[in-house]
């Protein structure tokens, strides 16, 4: 995993550094059915522990964002730590067992079957890609499960239901904030890559919608199919129109194709805004996206210097990617809604996440959940890729 140094740290002071979450789409559609008999997803898995409040969380632990599902998991994996040394949840041990979503949704929603049916979780934290989530948390909407978003932003996740959160702000925010991002640096015409999914309509549509009414003209919408290992065709049709600048997001794999291509075409000339920066940069060459601006989410708040050190010194390295914060938000919001509900059972905890939310200091910042359980305000930075650093944009 590339140690993605965050020097701007000191520069943001309590604001710190963000990287952005690109919680984009994922391995496609898939049938969102109630059977539970479906194999569960491979990949590696904590168990269910007997005495302890076991709760559920689906990643993509391999596949396309395999980077980020590692640092996702890594959160998790500190909160659960730190609950435990405070004496658990109900006065018992924390647990969450983690399963590998491969990316793709059809097996993100066979990890949720298992996680209800086998591990009786009452709330479920999950995934990173939009594509996933959203089908994922309408199962669990379903089930009667609690679902908490720690990465995706597709605006169609505050339409799940009742028992669905979110710990990170969707594109209904982040779209605005970029366009307002790019039109500021004095690009007028931009054309625009994502992946064709609800993650990349959604960010299109919301940027598109304020970059137009703030004087800006899109010279291209290109939403491109995932998985593919050849993407010339679609930065051709990028480049007509002469832009002023390319805004593009893609997943980490993805993106290094995108980018390795786009730079031998000479289409790098050009400036490259990235959304989620930390994403779209993060398996990239270092050559083919250096000085690369971009977008991202902020990765630690006021309160989030005791994470911040607890991770270096777990891990022996700066933040990995900007999403870890997220999950370990996730897990404490979890905890802290299930001790004021007395009660692990999910309807409960759901009543409890809502009080919880209203007012909720977290290692990413303050959280307040609307109506809908999402979050109000997301802060955002802007950055740029220089020598393996993401640092503050000029």
């Amino acid at each position: 995993m590339r140690d993605l140094k965050r020097t701007a740290t000191a520069a943001l002071g309590t604001a710190a550094l963000a990287t952005l979450a690109a919680c984009g789409g994922g391995g496609g559609s898939a049938s969102v059915g109630d059977d539970e008999s479906s194999p569960t997803a491979s990949g590696e898995s904590k168990e269910s522990k007997q005495g302890a409040v076991n709760l559920g969380a689906v990643l993509p632990l391999t596949g396309a964002s395999a980077t980020i599902g590692e640092d996702q998991r890594r959160g998790i994996d500190l909160a659960v730590e730190q609950i435990n040394e405070n004496g658990g949840v109900l006065g018992k041990d924390l647990n969450v067992v983690v399963e590998d979503s491969q990316g793709a949704a059809a097996s993100a929603l066979d990890a949720a079957r298992k996680l209800v049916s086998v591990d009786n979780a009452p709330v479920v934290i999950g995934e990173y890609s939009s594509g996933n989530t959203v089908p994922l948390g309408q199962f669990l909407q379903r089930q009667g499960i609690v679902h908490i978003n720690p990465g995706s932003s597709s605006p169609e996740i505050a339409d799940i239901g009742d028992m669905s959160f979110s710990t990170i702000g969707l594109d209904t925010i982040a779209g605005q904030f970029t366009a307002d991002a790019v039109y500021e640096r004095g690009y007028e015409t931009a054309a625009f890559l994502v992946p064709n999914n609800s993650y990349g309509e959604g960010v299109l549509k919301t940027f598109k919608q304020q970059y137009e009414e703030i004087g800006g003209e899109i010279t291209s919408e290109i939403l491109y199919t995932e998985g593919q290992s050849d993407y010339r065709s679609e930065l051709q049709r990028l480049a007509e129109g002469d832009p002023a600048v390319f805004v593009y997001s893609a997943y980490g794999q993805e993106s290094a194709i995108i980018n390795k291509q786009a730079f031998e075409m000479g289409l790098s000339d050009k400036p490259w805004f990235g959304i989620y920066l930390s994403m779209t940069t993060s398996d990239s060459d270092q050559a083919t996206v250096e000085g690369q601006i971009g977008m991202d989410v902020n990765y630690i708040g006021p309160d989030g210097q005791s994470y911040e050190e607890a991770y270096k010194e777990e891990y022996g390295e700066d933040f990995a990617s900007t999403f870890s914060g997220y999950t370990y938000d996730a897990v404490m919001l979890a905890a802290e809604s299930i001790e004021m509900a007395g009660s692990a059972e999910p309807e409960e905890v759901a009543k409890a996440m809502a009080e919880v939310g209203k007012d909720f200091s977290g290692a990413t910042g303050e959280i307040s959940l609307d109506e809908d359980g999402q979050r109000t305000d997301q802060p955002y930075a802007v950055l740029e890729y220089q020598g393996g650093d993401l640092v503050p944009a000029p």
